[in-house]
């Protein structure tokens, strides 16, 4: 069999391995029902949601002809690391700092990743992920998340 798009093949083979894994980690987890899942249910179908896209796109990769093959480029490592390390900050940032310092910076941090970097969009898009986590998570689902800086009181 010949891989005719190297791209495809090895993105469909990344998310079908994902999926797999999530979905396979997620049945030490109870699942409850559909009325009320417990902790594995939306692992677990967002895993098997995963690899079947990864399956759908392994087999376009297979199947359809692609030109020159479409090779995989070279890896892009620092947008990668920038990525991992802002959800890091987020993680250890998110207990101290509150939700309205930390996704700002969060935001920020990630916007680092891209060569076309915008202080407008940065803030832009801080300001209403912000507003819509604050609705959602404090508002709407009355988590209990720390909102503002715990030097605040």
């Amino acid at each position: 069999m010949k891989i005719k798009s190297q791209r495809d093949f090895w993105s469909g083979l990344m998310f079908l391995v994902v999926g797999v894994a999530f979905a396979w980690g997620s049945t030490e987890y109870s699942f409850g029902t559909s009325a009320r899942p417990g902790p594995g249910y939306f692992p677990f179908g967002l895993g098997i949601m995963l690899a079947l896209l990864g399956g759908i796109v392994l087999f376009k990769a297979l199947t359809l002809e692609s030109e020159g093959g479409d090779p995989v480029g070279p890896f892009a490592w620092r947008p990668l690391i920038v990525i991992v390390m802002a959800i890091v900050v987020f993680g250890l940032a998110l207990p101290r700092l509150g939700l309205i310092c930390t996704l700002p910076l969060t935001v920020l941090l990630s916007s680092l990743a891209s060569s076309e970097f915008h202080w407008r969009d940065v803030l832009i898009s801080s300001t209403l992920l912000t507003v819509g986590s604050w609705a959602l998570f404090i508002k709407g689902l009355n988590l209990t998340l720390p909102v503002w800086p715990i030097y605040f009181g």
